[in-house]
């Protein structure tokens, strides 16, 4: 019933647009790694270029997020969207040249990357807030954290079929999605949608730097695990002798993790937030650990389904906790500040481990992903530790 209500809210159509807005981004990083290492024939590179490219999107997303909340979602949407076909061009273009070219092209295409993750999310709170459903909140959170991890199914399975027949293919696609449903679908958020538009001057409220630090750091620990796994399955898919494969066993990861994202619109609502964010960061680190040891015996497709459960409740997590903290004028600003956690954290995975698995194969690219679960549920423990000496303090 709850999913039967929010599609009323914005009509059947916005939802398949903003899937397939979403795909370049699912896409863009493992495209990244495939282009650039079959042009330079190394993974350590390929890690680095891809490292670029999510270092200058962390750089990218909160100032487009900020620049959305003073002149609004759809100019933002639009000029990042044409500006990220023309960036993703180029570094087509540089793929045929030499690896400092692919780097400066990689990072381009990480800087202009759309925020459509914040935008939509900003977009859906406004949208319920003002027709007084701000019960459907939580669900159509479930439903974009949903909707991402099945365009990290679609997006790495096109990545892999795509490869078969040129590593230049998957990028080439994310153009053409970027021009015919990310640029639509910028254009698509003005209808409707009550901004708190602001002039270059007025005053805006402080964000709660502290909390959302903590919450960006999370989030670099789940890219980070993203990063990690990535680059693992293509070493393990190219160890195979079947190079193609690699985006089809990344695609398993997220199948899990979009059925549980769906569940998480059923969750009681005596599970509190915080609660939610400890436990799912707890899973999480388990199921990473799967990951690594189905490496061990063998049984990688396996496991990155299973371990794949464990992602999408711990992000929806990461975005109420984000949305419920921020200003109402400086919405898109924090959760474009928490997105770009993953990116940075995705660089940082793919680096380390492109380093390990030219030394040391799959095995040793996996392992990065329980360190980087491991870090996250120590700043999930260390967060509900704050609130509880807090609480105590405001009641008196």
């Amino acid at each position: 019933m709850a999913y039967r209500s929010l599609l009323r809210v914005p009509g059947a159509g916005f939802f398949p647009l903003g899937f397939l807005a979403r795909l370049p981004y699912a896409t863009s990083a493992l495209a990244t790694l495939v282009l650039v290492q079959a042009a330079s024939g190394s993974y350590a590179f390929a890690g680095l270029t891809a490292a670029a490219q999510g270092c200058a999107n962390a750089l990218g997303g909160p100032l487009s997020g900020a620049l959305a909340d003073r002149h609004g979602h759809r100019l933002v949407g639009t000029v990042t969207a044409l500006a990220n076909a023309v960036a993703l061009t180029g570094l087509v273009a540089a793929s045929h040249t030499g690896r400092a070219s692919m780097l400066i092209a990689a990072a381009l295409s990480g800087l202009t990357q759309p925020p459509v993750g914040p935008l939509v999310r900003v977009h859906w709170s406004r949208l319920l807030r003002a027709r007084g459903r701000t019960d459907l909140i939580p669900t159509a959170f479930s439903y974009e954290a949903t909707a991402d991890e099945i365009s990290f199914v679609a997006g790495p399975a096109i990545v892999g079929l795509l490869t078969s027949i040129s590593p230049t293919a998957p990028t080439v696609a994310a153009i053409v999605l970027l021009v015919l449903a990310t640029l639509p679908f910028a254009l698509s958020l003005a209808d409707g949608e009550t901004e708190h538009r602001e002039s270059p001057r007025s005053a805006r409220t402080p964000l709660p730097r502290l909390p959302l630090v903590g919450l960006f750091l999370a989030m670099a620990a789940m890219g980070t695990v993203f990063g990690a796994v990535q680059t693992g399955v293509t070493a393990y898919a190219n160890d195979s002798g079947h190079p193609g494969s690699a985006g089809l066993l990344y695609a398993l990861f997220g199948i899990g993790s979009a059925l549980a994202g769906a569940a998480c619109a059923w969750l009681p609502a005596r599970f509190s937030l915080l609660q939610r964010y400890v436990t799912f960061a707890a899973t999480l680190l388990l199921g990473t650990l799967t990951v690594v040891v189905g490496e061990t015996h063998n049984a990688v497709p396996a496991a990155m389904a299973l371990a794949g459960v464990t992602v999408a409740p711990y992000l929806i997590s990461l975005y109420a906790l984000t949305e419920r903290l921020a200003p109402a004028d400086r919405a898109t600003a924090a959760l474009a500040i928490l997105c770009a956690g993953g990116p940075l954290g995705t660089a940082t995975g793919q680096a380390l481990a492109g380093y390990l698995a030219d030394s040391h194969g799959s095995a040793g690219a996996f392992l990065v992903a329980p360190i980087a679960a491991a870090a996250a549920l120590l700043l999930a423990v260390a967060t509900l530790l704050a609130d509880s000496a807090v609480r105590p303090a405001r009641a008196r």
